[in-house]
């Protein structure tokens, strides 16, 4: 929700055509990559698996159409052969999986291994957007199959594989002499144990030149719990950040998510972003957060009578004009002598008001952009990987979790 209104009758803004990132390196991108900084951070991170990508199975989620290896098991001996003869042959051909059966098997144990339910997402993105494929709609994967229909679903994904260094430039960490080539991509699937976050106590931070600028909610709802809190939460993050990632990280700038559950003493690192319009900004704009100054005090309180939250702010992003508040601040120096010595150094930490736009639930779904993939647009397809293929696995997928539920309903 951006806060700065540019004046169109000042000709200087005119010249703004793009935003003033600094160029965005290949080596940044990779950095960002979850099998990159994993490592490095291991003991922060939810319980995970990483699972190398071979070619085959990178081509397969390239391809178009939606083609899902076959669930059920090959008929034993026991079973009536005739019954299968005539499909079985047909079966095979149309199983992918049949160029990367190390991976599915990999895939399958490590479901096994982290409990029967996973989250899947690839070297940068999850497929959030392709959710509403999913029986529970949200990101749990119980099968091999429910993974695959999710990551051939997600435009997220679709951009890791065909545009992960767009509007990037070249540079030397990846390669002794600049070139302005690509590098190659090593692709990874991340499988991260299922585990029901609380969707209000995510946050994204927001780091440039190695000082934690600003903070906000993930999820754009209002929670009236995390106002009283919001100095203890920002306390813990900046601790965190100083502590664990500020001299670890090799990019000065970059943009990571963490999650504080109950009894909020300790944070996960979910993920970490690059410093590049590509990086959601939420709460604030690209735009507000490259013209922040370094914070230099920040005083948030609490309107008594509404119970709204109210920020006075002397770092320059939150008036009718960015000069307004630049003078502010000056006059505020000013009267204060050498304040900025005893003020402290505080993020901005932005929270969703009880009455902006994103706290109302008739609001546009986020990454409704991306609510339909190209084998739904493309209806006429026919045959294998087609709408009425892709219809009925998707059925069958609805209807096999429907018979879970009620078997562990039953139990």
């Amino acid at each position: 929700m951006p806060l700065i209104e540019m004046d169109d009758s000042n000709p200087s803004t005119d010249q703004l055509q793009s935003l003033p990132f600094p160029p965005v390196t290949y080596s940044h991108i990779l950095h960002c990559s979850y099998e990159h900084w994993q490592p490095r951070y291991r003991s922060l991170v939810p319980k995970s698996r990483i699972i190398p990508l071979s070619e085959p199975f990178v081509s397969y989620l390239r391809a178009d159409g939606i083609v899902l290896p076959p669930e059920n098991a090959p008929p034993t001996d026991e079973d009536n052969l005739d019954t299968f003869s005539d499909d079985s042959d047909a079966d095979e051909a149309s199983d992918p999986s049949e160029a990367w059966k190390e991976i599915h098997s990999q895939v399958k144990s490590t479901i096994a291994e982290l409990d029967g339910k996973v989250t899947p997402k690839l070297n940068w993105s999850a497929p959030k957007d392709a959710t509403w494929m999913s029986a529970t709609n949200d990101l749990q994967c119980q099968t091999p199959n429910d993974i695959y229909l999710l990551l051939k679903s997600s435009d997220f994904i679709t951009h890791d594989l065909d545009h992960p260094f767009d509007d990037c430039v070249p540079d030397t960490t990846y390669s002794p002499t600049p070139t302005p080539s690509l590098p190659e991509v090593n692709y990874h699937l991340i499988l991260r144990k299922y585990v029901n976050f609380n969707p209000s106590l995510e946050f994204r931070c927001f780091v440039r030149n190695r000082v934690l600028l600003c903070i906000c909610q993930r999820d754009q709802n209002h929670f009236d719990f995390l106002f009283p809190m919001r100095d203890s939460l920002r306390s813990r993050i900046q601790s965190f950040f100083d502590e664990k990632l500020k001299d670890t990280f090799p990019d000065s700038s970059f943009v990571f998510d963490v999650y504080i559950p109950p009894p909020h003493q300790r944070l996960w690192l979910i993920d970490i972003n690059p410093w590049a319009e590509r990086t959601d900004p939420l709460l604030y704009s690209w735009l507000e957060i490259l013209r922040m100054k370094d914070p230099v005090g920040i005083q948030e309180e609490y309107d008594n009578t509404e119970e709204q939250f109210v920020r006075l702010s002397l770092n320059g992003h939150n008036n009718d004009s960015l000069q307004e508040t630049e003078d502010q601040a000056s006059e505020s120096e000013e009267e204060d002598g050498d304040g900025d010595d005893d003020a402290p150094l505080l993020p901005e930490f932005r929270l969703v008001k009880r009455d902006d736009p994103e706290a109302y639930g008739f609001t546009t779904p986020q990454y409704s952009a991306h609510k339909l993939p190209r084998e739904v647009v493309d209806a006429s397809i026919s045959g294998p990987g087609g709408m009425s293929e892709f219809l009925g696995q998707w059925q069958d997928i609805m209807t096999r979790q429907a018979q879970q539920s009620d078997t562990e309903s039953d139990s």
